[in-house]
């Protein structure tokens, strides 16, 4: 494999590691709630990733870039979108069912190739548009089921759930915005920087949040460290490598590769929870399959 498709196992692994995290987020989701639940995610993901820094630093010799005032605006944008994206997501699906916010919320790599071709110049072509208009046909086709309407339970979760996408579309590029920006170290120094930036900035953020509107959920989150060790691990272990993914490739081509992570989790609910799968489903993934199928062979 040469190096300009490095990503593309980089990008698998991450979806790899996210599947995991979901499911012991879900896990803690039972117990801390919600908001805590997700604020894990950041506040232990941040040690990982500090050691993940340190422990690249030490190895390669590489010096660790310094912040400028374009980098910081670009990682706090994308700080600041993905909580929200987060927020406006969990807030659809107490009006919805999951499924169908899963739908509008995976609009995002529709989003991010136009994001990322209007604010980084990111190039775009007719393959790699038609790869991600497929593979999105793909995850609407498994998300919503017959006889489900889009519009059943008001306007409210329809704008919730495409303004949900559309956050984590501006996240991705926030972040790709920031590794680019950094003016020296290698594609991987300058990732594994932006993600101590971002958890750093989010767990900030959901710390000062949850301290002045919830601490109920904030010392549930901080007795539940054990499990909440291993969420933060996979976390920022996912974390590290979307970053490098960006830093290598669009976030066009790694949200939509990303979409592969539906698959992933379809296969541990047959594992986990003996859910069947229907012929519509089953046509979903061929689809994705398909839309993958299209984004590799265009990077050739």
């Amino acid at each position: 494999m040469t190096t300009s498709l490095i990503w593309i196992p980089v990008t698998l692994a991450a979806a790899a590691a996210q599947t995991g995290r979901n499911a012991t987020q879900r896990r803690l989701t039972e117990t801390i709630g919600t908001v805590g639940a997700t604020q894990v995610r950041f506040l232990y993901g941040f040690p990982f990733a500090v050691l993940a820094l340190a422990g690249m630093a030490l190895a390669t010799g590489e010096r660790v870039p310094g912040p400028n005032a374009t980098f910081l605006a670009y990682v706090l944008t994308g700080a600041v979108t993905q909580i929200m994206a987060t927020a406006l997501m969990l807030s659809a699906m107490r009006e919805r069912a999951f499924s169908v916010v899963t739908a509008y919320t995976k609009t995002e790599p529709v989003q991010v190739a136009l994001f990322g071709l209007l604010l980084l110049g990111d190039h775009l072509t007719l393959p790699m548009a038609l790869a991600i208009a497929v593979a999105t046909a793909g995850v609407l086709l498994m998300s919503v089921k017959p006889g489900t309407s889009l519009t059943a339970s008001g306007t409210k979760p329809v704008v919730s759930g495409l303004a949900s996408g559309a956050f984590f579309a501006v996240a991705a590029i926030g972040f790709r915005g920031a590794i680019l920006s950094l003016d020296e170290g290698s594609s991987v120094m300058r990732a594994s920087t932006t993600l101590v930036w971002a958890l750093g900035l989010q767990a900030a953020i959901l710390l000062l949040w949850l301290g002045a509107f919830d601490r109920k959920a904030l010392m549930a989150s901080f007795a539940a460290w054990r499990p909440s060790l291993g969420a933060g691990f996979l976390g920022a272990l996912a974390s590290q490598f979307w970053f490098i993914g960006f830093a290598l490739t669009t976030a066009a081509n790694v949200r939509t590769l990303a979409l592969v992570e539906v698959l992933m989790a379809q296969a541990v609910s047959h594992r986990f929870m003996a859910q069947t799968t229907t012929r519509r489903e089953l046509f979903g993934m061929l689809l994705i399959l398909g839309g993958v199928a299209l984004l590799l062979l265009a990077q050739r």
